[in-house]
């Protein structure tokens, strides 16, 4: 794909939004899904913002054009033209995110990168917004990252050792105009072993703030996460990680559809959309909750139930 023409200097009234571009622009080769999604967003609230200024509606045309040359080169790629395929595919990549960071702040390894990916999976949450409203655990998950990322930044910056795992949210604490915690690109390469390793295979199911975590095998594509272990061997093969597969309930291999039940068309888009969830879970390799998901939607196709 082309460079995507650059767009003129960002509006004061713009500010908000400065996180999310500069969330797309780190995109653009990596997940050009992701990169289309948080301009939409940018153009979305920014015209909610200001739409009538000169420099802001300059900026909003360039905007405008960026998305529909993205819009226009994903033309065949089904996350840009159904809806609930993107939004799977960003619930996933933000989630697969949060994951990676949470795992090395558990394990007390307080880098750049995690702290970065923190703030990038509260970005990403606000993204998921253009396909309607969040459900409570992104709420959740999006104010725990938000939070955690300005935390672990300004006790690093103030040469203090951050504690490690769930801690009590700070109310009071402004994370929303904290930029310096989000403002580190992530690296070409990851964090060495001795600072930071990653075991997608010891994520553990925790809980915090009421805040469920579920275990997760990868993290996104492309992030350090994905890359492995240096063990001063050259090699390209990278060993695939055993996996925890849930069980399968017995009753969904009897269980045939009954003739009185009745699906309504709220019950049809619950099953498509666990069936789009389990697609999204196999990009990243991650069996357990693709089967979860198919499992949920059996279940509702067959009993009518959740």
């Amino acid at each position: 794909m082309a460079e995507l023409a650059p767009l003129p200097p960002l509006p004061p009234q713009f500010k908000s939004i400065q996180h999310h571009l500069r969330t797309a622009q780190e995109h653009d080769k990596r997940d050009p899904v992701v990169a289309y999604y948080c301009r939409l967003y940018a153009m979305q609230t920014g015209m909610k913002i200001d739409s009538k200024t000169p420099d802001c509606r300059k900026f909003l045309s360039k905007l405008m054009d960026q998305l529909e040359a993205l819009k226009k080169h994903l033309s065949d790629n089904e996350a840009i033209t159904q809806e609930i395929v993107g939004c799977a595919h960003l619930e996933n990549y933000a989630l697969k995110m949060f994951l990676y960071a949470d795992n090395e702040d558990r394990a007390g390894r307080f880098h750049k990168n995690m702290i970065k990916s923190f703030y990038t999976a509260s970005l990403l949450i606000d993204v998921i917004t253009v396909f309607g409203e969040l459900t409570d655990e992104n709420v959740k998950h999006r104010k725990y990252a938000r939070w955690k990322a300005t935390y672990i930044h300004n006790c690093l910056k103030n040469g203090e050792t951050p504690q490690a795992g769930p801690v009590g949210i700070e109310e009071d604490n402004d994370v929303e105009e904290n930029e310096d915690a989000g403002a580190t690109s992530l690296p070409t390469q990851p964090p060495q072993p001795s600072s930071s390793t990653y075991d997608p295979g010891s994520m553990p199911s925790s809980s915090f703030s009421g805040i469920q975590i579920p275990p997760g095998a990868h993290a996104p594509a492309n992030t350090p996460a994905e890359v492995p272990h240096s063990t001063g061997v050259a090699s390209n093969t990278i060993e695939p990680t055993p996996q925890t597969i849930p069980a399968i309930d017995p009753a969904l291999f009897s269980t045939v559809s009954q003739g009185d039940i009745r699906l309504t068309p709220e019950d049809f888009a619950r099953a498509q959309k666990y069936c789009k969830y389990a697609g999204s879970a196999l990009q990243y390799e991650d069996v357990s909750t693709a089967v979860q998901n198919l499992q949920k939607a059996l279940k509702l196709l067959t009993t009518g139930r959740e």
